[in-house]
């Protein structure tokens, strides 16, 4: 069968970083969705690190885990999520990435003793990966950091050339930029957009779409000013107004016609789109529910993207048992009791390194006595358990099978006796465990180590070695996370 030719759309970003691209990208493409499309989505990150997997939470925010193994930007979790794929290894690449590949190529000399240079080597080494078969209608290409840091700058060359490549009319570019609101003045500052803009044509690139972060939406006004300073139709010209929850964003751009935009450019039938999946979570986040509070009891609070999946698995949850979830933060470093007061809830997650503090200890051992629910995700299964029971192994990362036993609340909650779950850690506790009305609950493939620990004598207190936050969906949830807060809402 012929493989169809798909179509792209890059997403870059200026002024300042941490504007929101990857939930831009995935906005995108929940509207392409919308009307029937297919959609696929890549990350490409221009710092030299090989990937993000060695990356401390408290510097890069959470690190995300694909089925196939791979450690990757935390944007992918929001392609997975928004969009319902699951996206590989091949889908986020950073610039050392690319250096390495290039690097050993040439030591096995694959460029026939040539001098190997940017262009055209790294370039198309870049455009190998843009153009990676996906069998889907679109493609999304985010490229992170923002227009003008100089490691970025070849990625952007690749991008201009692969557009010449393939035909314009096929590829789209959107850039996301910044408007400062000047309080004193009550003035919206377009001039960084502009420049931006300016610093992204000098790269060859003319924005086809500009997504301009700002305060309040652009009166018709503004959208004409930007758009003559940056050779744009007004119209083209969105606001990327400030929401109380990421899942607005694709209603809001739908309000603002931006697939009639990109259905004007791919020359598409601009046809009515089915929103029904954000409209059932805009009117969730509307209604006046009854709340749980969830205490987190973790170590990287400092960084407000370090538990990005596993605060958005508890929305899911929340969003399944109509009920709103309020996250109370536990710093491991200042534990006290008094803090767990209240709680209908507590979610130990998975640490960076393989320390367990006394504070986890005691949290597990609170939730315990006090029949609080209690949901532990790596570290949180170490917490529960004695020293000698935990042991080095191989690092396991991706996808594995575990295996339910019969009789147990992990049975009862999967309704299936195997399902394959996400890993990423380097130590696990023996299948053997049993301590103090503790047991396994399921276990790896192997039969090596427990995958579930769950108490007997509580009504929800379940560890787990994987992460199921990870495979967690804004539509379905996952099955723990939803269990867990339907046990806290009891409660």
């Amino acid at each position: 069968m012929e493989q169809k030719s798909p179509k792209y759309i890059f997403v870059t970003g200026g002024v300042v970083s941490s504007l929101g691209k990857g939930v831009a990208a995935a906005s995108l493409g929940a509207l392409l969705q919308s009307r029937g499309y297919t959609v696929h989505a890549r990350k490409f990150d221009p710092y030299l690190n090989i990937d993000p997997g060695a990356m401390s939470p408290l510097q890069h925010g959470e690190v995300y885990v694909t089925t196939d193994g791979h450690e990757t930007d935390l944007d992918l979790g929001y392609y997975e999520r928004f969009l319902g794929v699951k996206l590989t290894r091949n889908d986020s690449v950073s610039g050392g990435r690319i250096y390495w590949d290039v690097l050993n190529a040439e030591r096995r000399g694959e460029y026939g003793g040539g001098t190997v240079q940017m262009i055209p080597h790294v370039s198309n080494k870049i455009k190998e990966y843009i153009s990676a078969p996906t069998g889907t209608d679109f493609v999304i290409c985010e490229i992170g950091g923002t227009v003008g840091d100089i490691e970025g700058k070849i990625f952007l060359e690749s991008a201009r050339q692969f557009a010449f490549d393939i035909g314009r009319r096929n590829v789209m570019f959107v850039h996301l930029t910044l408007a400062p609101y000047l309080e004193k003045s009550g003035e919206l500052k377009t001039k960084p957009t502009q420049m931006s803009t300016r610093a992204l044509l000098e790269n060859g690139i003319q924005a086809d779409m500009l997504i301009v972060r700002a305060a309040r939406m652009f009166d018709m006004a503004e959208r004409e000013k930007i758009g003559m300073f940056c050779n744009l139709p007004a119209r083209n010209v969105i606001s990327g107004i400030d929401v109380d929850n990421i899942y607005q964003i694709p209603m809001v751009y739908e309000e603002q016609n931006v697939f009639a935009i990109m259905a004007e450019h791919f020359g598409l039938d601009n046809k009515p789109g089915d929103m029904s999946r954000f409209e059932r979570i805009e009117k969730y986040l509307s209604n006046g529910l009854p709340s749980v509070t969830v205490g987190v009891v973790g170590k990287y609070f400092a960084t407000p993207d370090s538990y990005k999946s596993l605060n958005e698995a508890l929305l899911h949850a929340g969003i399944v048992n109509g009920v709103h979830v309020n996250i109370r933060k536990i710093d491991v470093k200042n534990f006290s009791p008094d803090q767990m007061m209240g709680l209908d809830g507590i979610l130990m997650p998975g640490d960076f390194d393989d320390d367990i503090d006394n504070a986890q200890v005691a949290a597990a051992g609170y939730a315990r006595a006090n029949k609080i629910p209690y949901l532990g995700i790596g570290a949180g299964m170490r917490a529960i358990a004695d020293a000698g029971s935990v042991k080095k192994c191989d690092r396991r990362i991706g996808s594995h099978v575990c295996k339910l036993c019969d009789g147990t609340l992990a049975r009862k909650i999967y309704a299936d006796n195997m399902v394959s779950e996400r890993h990423k850690h380097r130590c696990g506790i023996s299948a053997e465990f049993a301590k103090d009305g503790l047991w396994v609950s399921a276990r790896s493939q192997s039969d090596d180590f427990a995958e579930i620990i769950e108490a007997s004598d509580h009504p929800f207190f379940v560890a787990t070695l994987f992460h199921p936050e990870y495979s967690s969906s804004p539509y379905t949830g996952h099955v723990l996370f939803n269990a867990f807060i339907c046990a806290a809402k009891e409660k």
